[in-house]
């Protein structure tokens, strides 16, 4: 397993990225935040990301980040879930995320409300957008966000809180941008269109970190970059 020492090493070279990506297209830092994402790493990690200063880290799976949670009932740390989320484990989603960023459905979002009001809880939530059209990517179609959206706000247990994207794979880092440009321009439509203020745009991983920043991503997902190659 990675040290801590290591880990904050990495964490050093991979702010000093985002710096730089930032100075390219001048934006400030500040409006970038890193999400450590900690899926099937050892769950010490998770504490590295909280004594580094993260305020949140992400996992892919829930099973994976009830048990974690379970193995650190007293750290303060918030957790956002950025993998698929099927609509039975809705209620088990709401209990143990502080944030959900793959909303792509109405009826995910309904079975996400209904037990967000059960818990007494407003739920944080993020639209999951196939911005690059990639059928091996989860995600709304661009045009199918707006009447969504629309349907989501109707229900009072959640707040959405902005877009996320997943960018194809290709070597090609154009394709990367386009796909952001992309976002970019959806969330900024639909906040003229109905005023409805997005401003999390949470996009761009480790390989297309600069392509993400320079389109406007608010939060960077990242996880061998900081921890490693992932447990075989």
């Amino acid at each position: 397993m990675i040290t801590y020492e290591q880990f904050s090493e990495n964490c050093r070279t991979l702010i000093a990225r985002v710096q730089a990506a930032c100075n390219n297209c001048g934006r400030d830092s500040d409006t970038v935040q890193l999400l450590p994402v900690t899926k099937v790493h050892p769950v010490e990690v998770v504490g590295y990301a909280q004594r580094y200063g993260f305020a949140a880290v992400g996992e892919n799976k829930v099973q994976e980040a009830v048990h974690k949670r379970s193995l650190l009932p007293d750290l303060n740390v918030r957790w956002e879930l950025i993998g698929h989320l099927q609509s039975n484990k809705a209620k088990i989603a709401v209990e143990h995320f502080d944030r959900i960023q793959t909303v792509d459905s109405l009826k995910l979002a309904k079975k996400l409300a209904i037990a967000a009001a059960h818990s007494h809880k407003r739920m944080k939530v993020l639209m999951q957008v196939n911005a690059g059209n990639d059928p091996a990517k989860y995600g709304v179609n661009c045009a199918e966000v707006p009447e969504l959206l629309d349907a989501i706000m109707e229900l009072d247990a959640l707040e959405v809180e902005g877009l996320m994207t997943i960018a194809p794979l290709s070597a090609d880092k154009s394709v990367a941008l386009r796909t952001f440009e992309k976002l970019r321009k959806v969330r900024d439509d639909l906040h003229q269109r109905c005023g409805k203020k997005l401003p999390e745009l949470s996009m761009g991983m480790t390989d297309d970190l600069e392509e993400a920043i320079a389109a406007g991503s608010t939060q960077i997902r990242v996880g061998t970059a900081l921890f490693g190659a992932r447990p075989q």
